[in-house]
């Protein structure tokens, strides 16, 4: 494959654009050097480069698509919305449909309010705790890796440059599945916890209770609880994993799924802490998530074609099942050339990634790099394998022959050295202090 005309893009876009891209996780520092691809279109689970290559494409936005790259019914009903005007001075009527489609299907929650991305929505769920609570600190998940660009949550990450340390100094954090942890926490700063925020699942479910557990230890020490949906919601089941798991959380925040890549996420919880951020109260008015573009009526057209879809189609099951396909497939092609404890598949099926370790057995960059680098020679783009409901079978059989092929030239570069095979630098961490080698 050639990417000639992405690598001629590429010296653009770090002139004008700081780090070469609008979103960290799609930076160049998480793809190899040399092959940079530029998207100009998809359609399902393909993609297309300025250079003309295409691409099985597994990420699928960041976990945003679900159902597939320009999915017809979602693409007309925002067009249609958008051609009648996408904002206005007053609330839309589309905004109450979209309100009582989502409160009809997530029947845990009493209110919502629709933002434009998940950093909106959890940053809305502290702001309303804290003022709910009358506290200051925020207690957030150590094992899961983002939940806001705002400051209560980057202060506690190796990018903290410009947050004040007062302010990194009011989030801490427990692990998963770690009661003890969550019982040291609560001790050490008694009193003055507003809130718990984490995702449901991550790579494994909550064991022993855990989520009931906690709910429960945060209750006890009037702290909220805040499930985080982004990417558990409209993918693990289509009222959440909060549903899988038979829990009720205080608040939750919800995005990506639920309207196939459009713009469109949510927080919702009881009334009781909701109302906060409403009219109908004579206490202290929070302000919360009220952006120019918060309800623009596309998005929430997109929103609802694509919960009707997933009311009329098995998109969740299909998800799944796929999923399942593709983990099983690269597994035995990781077997068939022994290196099964060098590419562990992690994840449930609807959400997988893949891990890639060296010589040693250690997590190693390098060895990612060479996977994805020789997966994109094959036309199979995987910095995970995230599946959507549009991924065929064909789409899954391509995939673990690119990986098959792909193995084979990780197998040898266990034996010889990575650097023999790798054709540009590595991939880094998004999450580093410094840039390093980029």
């Amino acid at each position: 494959m050639q990417f000639d005309k992405s690598m001629a893009l590429n010296a653009r876009f770090h002139a004008m654009v700081p780090g070469g891209s609008h979103t960290y996780a799609k930076g160049d520092d998480q793809f190899p050097g040399h092959m940079l691809p530029y998207i100009v279109r998809g359609k399902g689970s393909h993609v297309w480069d300025l250079d003309g290559n295409e691409f099985i494409e597994y990420g699928m936005g960041l976990r945003a698509v679900t159902l597939g790259h320009g999915f017809e019914p979602v693409v007309q009903a925002a067009h249609q919305a958008m051609a009648g005007g996408t904002n206005f001075i007053r609330p839309a009527a589309i905004e109450i449909t979209a309100a009582e489609a989502f409160l009809d299907l997530i029947d845990t929650a009493h209110m919502v309010k629709f933002c434009k991305d998940g950093s909106d929505a959890t940053s809305g769920a502290v702001r309303l705790a804290r003022a709910f609570t009358g506290r200051d600190m925020v207690a957030r998940c150590a094992n899961h890796p983002f939940f806001a660009v705002d400051d209560w949550f980057i202060g506690t990450t190796p990018m903290s440059a410009g947050i004040p340390e007062s302010v990194q100094q009011l989030t801490t954090t427990f692990k998963y599945n770690d009661m003890e942890s969550v019982r040291a926490m609560f001790e050490v700063h008694p009193d003055s916890i507003a809130c718990v925020i984490l995702e449901p699942e991550k790579y494994g479910p909550p064991e022993d209770g855990f989520l009931h557990a906690l709910r429960d230890a945060c209750h006890e020490h009037g702290a909220v609880f805040v499930l985080d949906e982004m990417i558990t919601g409209f993918r693990w089941h289509d009222q959440g994993c909060q549903r899988m798991h038979d829990i009720v959380p205080d608040l939750s925040t919800w995005g990506k799924g639920m309207s196939n890549g459009f713009a469109v996420s949510a927080l919702s919880g009881k009334k009781e802490i909701m109302e906060l951020g409403g009219l109908k109260h004579d206490k202290e008015r929070v302000w919360l998530m009220s952006g120019t573009h918060g309800a623009e009526t596309h998005g929430l057209a997109a929103m609802l074609a694509t919960l009707r879809i997933y009311q009329d189609e098995p998109v969740i099951e299909t998800m799944w099942t796929q999923g399942k396909k593709l983990a099983d497939g690269v597994e035995q092609v990781a077997a068939k050339h022994g290196l099964q404890d060098h590419i562990p598949v992690l994840g449930r099926p609807c959400c997988v990634v893949f891990g890639s370790k060296d010589q040693d057995g250690n997590p190693s960059h390098p060895f990612r790099t060479l996977l994805i680098q020789e997966n994109l020679k094959r036309g199979v783009m995987t910095p995970s394998l995230i599946i959507s409901y549009s991924h065929t079978d064909e789409d899954i059989e391509r995939t673990i022959d690119a990986f098959d092929g792909s193995l084979e030239i990780y197998a040898r570069a266990l034996e010889d050295g990575v650097d023999e095979y790798l054709e540009g630098r590595p991939v880094q961490p998004v999450w580093r202090k410094y840039n390093g080698l980029v």
